[in-house]
């Protein structure tokens, strides 16, 4: 098989495009020839500064494809199928070989691209915006980073549920282009105070819940919620090395701070995690959610679209096709 892989983490230019070996299917297992690789905020961080199990590194969460090859223990998939798999490492190839288990079976109807895109930035969108953060219709939600994945993917879902929207992106074209997907007010955070737009923008008071996936904001996100507000945090796009918070801004206002990994739902809880993600993917083939895909690029040019992605020009999306 193909593959981006790197021996040392660092710049996007530590990539490099080797043929490898292919996987091993093991008995519970299958193997999948892929034909759409999402480009998740972990892989960049990863890239740049994460663990290696090995080297060469194949790194990479999500991808969509079909079945190639199933394990002798496995009964609920089989050749031909279309899938959306998810895993700890190894997107970034043409072959993947991963638990059945991990694998989820693409509605009839919908693009591999968009399939590729859906289980992890929609997952975690749900987690953060209903399972901790408990949004309720009526209520007020500020997104951080609005025109990422899971920012595009929270506003939709937050939309759905009768709240009331906010969120930053870093200029005015992306926040009018945020409202067709039901964003109320947008907040461009190079221009002024920002914080101070989102609490004048939800009343004064607040906003009731903060999703952030940035960590540089975390601050200012405790600052923009009102009496008990609730912050989730989720992921680290703005690669901040010390994230401290000062438990008496917490205190003051009756506030709570949560962390969210969507990829602990799906391994301590599967037996809700992957109805979420199945119903999800639902969404998405019916048009009842939307998937943006802003880039695709070939496999051998990771290093080109992951500095695209972390040139922070990007709306929505951005694939690898092997």
């Amino acid at each position: 098989m193909k593959a981006t892989v790197y021996y040392e983490t660092g710049k996007p230019d530590v990539f490099r495009y080797e043929k490898r070996p292919d996987p091993e299917v093991g008995a519970g297992s299958v193997l999948v020839e892929v034909k759409a690789i999402s480009i998740e905020g972990g892989d960049v961080l990863n890239r740049a500064g994460g663990e290696m199990p090995a080297k060469p590194h194949i790194v990479g969460y999500q991808c969509a494809g079909v079945i190639r090859e199933v394990g002798s223990n496995v009964i609920d998939r089989s050749v031909g199928q279309e899938v959306v798999a998810v895993m700890p490492f190894g997107s970034h190839a043409s072959l993947v070989s991963v638990a059945a288990m991990q694998t989820f079976v693409v509605p009839e109807g919908l693009d591999l691209q968009q399939a590729a895109c859906v289980p992890i930035a929609n997952g975690t969108a749900h987690e953060c915006l209903f399972e901790f953060g408990r949004l309720q219709a009526g209520e007020s939600v500020l997104i951080q980073a609005g025109a990422g994945g899971v920012g595009l993917a929270a506003i939709q879902l937050a939309k759905r549920a009768g709240a009331t929207v906010l969120a930053t992106a870093s200029s005015d074209e992306k926040l009018e282009r945020l409202r067709e997907f039901g964003l109320d007010h947008g907040v461009n955070y190079r221009e002024g105070d920002w914080v101070a737009k989102a609490r004048q923008a939800s009343r004064g008071s607040g906003v009731n819940l903060v999703v952030d996936s940035v960590g540089t904001t975390l601050e200012g996100s405790i600052a923009a919620t009102a009496y008990r507000g609730r912050i989730i945090v989720v992921g680290n796009a703005g690669r901040a090395e010390e994230r401290c918070v000062d438990p008496a801004k917490l205190a003051e206002m009756n506030r709570s701070l949560t962390g969210v990994f969507f990829g602990g739902a799906l391994m301590m809880e599967p037996a809700r995690g992957r109805p979420l993600v199945e119903g999800l993917l639902r969404d998405v083939a019916s048009g009842d959610l939307r998937v943006v895909i802003d880039r695709t690029y070939p496999l051998s040019e990771a290093a080109a679209a992951h500095a695209y992605i972390e040139s922070r020009q990007a709306f929505g999306r951005v694939l690898l096709i092997p």
